[in-house]
C-alpha cells in the first residue's frame, strides 16, 4: 500500500506539475498524513523535493513538491524518408536536446549508421551520458517485427526492410542496459496529439497519416491498438480504383504525395515538384490546383469511410505533409462523406506537425521511464 501511494504521488506531480500537500490530498483523495509519509519516502529516494512554497494564506504557507526530472532520460527518434529527429527528455518531459538531420541515405545500413550517430551526439549534447538514458524509443514507418529482426513494408526507405537490421538497431542503441522500443510512427504520432496535441482528453481515435506514404495510428480506451502482429493501421494497401487503371490500386497510390504531384501535371501544372506545392497554389486561388485539391479530398473521403465503418472513431486527426492542410480537406472529407455514410465524427487537424512523431515516442518513453526509475530507486531505498 505504501509504494501505491508513492506511485500515485509521483504520477500526479509527473502529469500536473509541482503541488502541495494539501492539494496533492485533495487530488488524490489520501489523507495528509499519507501525502506527507509518500513525499517523504519520495524525497528520500531522489525521486521528488522540494520545489518553494506555495501562495501564502492564513497561517504557515505550504511546500511545494516536484519531481526530480534529472532522476532520468528519455530519447525519441522518429525516422522518416525526409527527415531524421532526436530529442532527449527529463523525466518532466522537457526537451533538453535536440538534433534534426536530413536522411539522404540511400542502404538500410547507412541509415542506420546515421540513426545511432544521431542519438550518440544528442545524448553529448545534453550534457549525459548514455547510462543516464532510460529508455528510448524509436518511430518508424512499417510493422517492428522483434522475432526476425525485420521492419515490414516500409518500402520508402530503401535496405530498411533488411533481416535482422532491427535488431542492429536494438543493439546499437542499447549500450548500458537501457530500454529500446521501436514503434510504428503513425501509432506514435497518434500517441503524441494524445499527449499533447488534438487528442488530448479523447481515448477512441484514429490519426490517419498522409504524406509520402500513407498510414493510421488507432487509439482504443487510451491505449495504441495494435492488432494481433502489431499491423492494426497499415491501410496503405487497402483496394482502390484509380480512374484510367485496368484495376485496382492501394490506398496509398491513390492519395499520397505523389499522387497529389502525377494529378497536378496530368491538369497542367508541369512544374509542380512536391504536393506541398500544390497546396499553396491552391491556398492562393489557383483554379487548377484547387480542383486537383478537390479531387484528392475524394480519394481520402473513400479511405475515411473505411475508418468509420470498421472502427467508429469519434474523432479523425489528418497529419503528415498532405493531412496537415485540414483548412482545405476536412470540410470537403464531411461533405463527400454525408452522401454515404450516416455517422461522421469529428474531423481535424493534427496540431503537432513534424514534431507528432518525436513527441510520441517522448510520451511513451516518459511513461515506461518513470516506472523503471520509481521501481528501481524503491528496491536500492528498501536494500539498503
Amino acid at each position: 500500500m505504501r509504494a501505491l501511494n508513492q506511485r500515485l504521488i509521483l504520477s500526479r506531480l509527473s502529469e500536473h506539475g509541482e503541488a502541495s500537500r494539501p492539494q496533492l490530498a485533495a487530488a488524490t483523495g489520501l489523507s495528509k498524513p499519507t501525502v506527507g509519509q509518500a513525499l517523504a519516502d519520495l524525497e528520500a529516494q531522489g525521486l521528488v523535493r522540494p520545489a518553494g512554497m506555495g501562495p501564502s494564506k492564513p497561517g504557515r504557507a505550504p511546500v511545494v513538491y516536484e519531481i526530480v526530472s534529472d532522476a532520468g532520460h528519455v530519447v525519441g527518434i522518429d525516422i522518416g524518408r525526409q527527415q531524421i529527429r532526436v530529442a532527449v527528455a527529463d523525466l518532466a518531459g522537457r526537451i533538453v536536446a535536440r538534433i534534426d538531420e536530413p536522411n539522404r541515405c540511400r542502404s538500410g545500413s547507412a541509415l542506420l549508421r546515421t540513426v545511432l550517430t544521431c542519438a550518440e551526439r544528442c545524448v553529448a549534447k545534453a550534457g549525459l551520458a548514455a547510462e543516464d538514458v532510460v529508455v528510448t524509443v524509436v518511430g518508424t514507418p512499417g510493422v517492428p517485427d522483434l522475432e526476425d529482426g525485420t521492419v515490414r513494408r516500409a518500402p520508402n526507405l530503401p535496405g530498411w526492410e533488411r533481416r535482422g537490421l532491427l535488431h542492429e538497431l536494438i543493439a546499437g542503441l542499447d549500450q548500458s542496459g537501457s530500454i529500446v522500443m521501436v514503434e510504428n510512427d503513425a501509432n506514435l504520432c497518434a500517441a503524441g496529439e494524445h499527449a499533447a496535441g488534438a487528442a488530448v482528453g479523447v481515448d477512441t481515435f484514429a490519426c490517419l497519416t498522409v504524406g509520402t506514404g500513407l498510414g493510421m495510428g488507432f487509439v482504443l480506451d487510451g491505449q495504441i491498438y495494435r492488432g494481433t502482429r502489431g499491423a492494426a493501421g497499415e491501410i496503405s494497401d487497402l483496394a482502390f480504383k484509380v480512374s484510367g487503371t485496368p484495376g485496382p490500386a492501394s490506398a496509398e497510390a491513390a492519395v499520397a504525395g505523389q499522387a497529389v504531384v502525377a494529378a497536378a501535371h496530368d491538369a497542367g501544372l508541369t512544374d509542380v515538384r512536391s504536393a506541398k506545392a500544390v497546396f499553396e497554389l491552391a491556398r492562393s486561388g489557383d483554379p487548377v490546383a484547387l480542383e486537383v485539391v478537390a479531387q484528392e479530398t475524394i480519394r481520402l473521403a473513400f479511405v475515411v469511410s473505411a475508418i468509420i465503418a470498421i472502427l467508429d472513431p469519434s474523432l479523425i486527426i489528418l497529419a503528415g505533409g498532405i493531412g496537415s492542410n485540414a483548412d482545405l480537406l476536412a470540410a470537403p472529407i464531411r461533405t463527400a462523406l454525408a452522401a454515404t455514410t450516416p455517422v461522421i465524427p469529428e474531423i481535424v487537424a493534427g496540431q503537432l506537425g513534424e514534431d507528432a512523431v518525436l513527441t510520441g515516442a517522448i510520451a511513451t518513453g516518459l511513461a515506461t521511464a518513470q516506472e523503471l526509475v520509481f521501481d528501481t530507486r524503491t528496491t536500492n531505498a528498501t536494500n539498503q
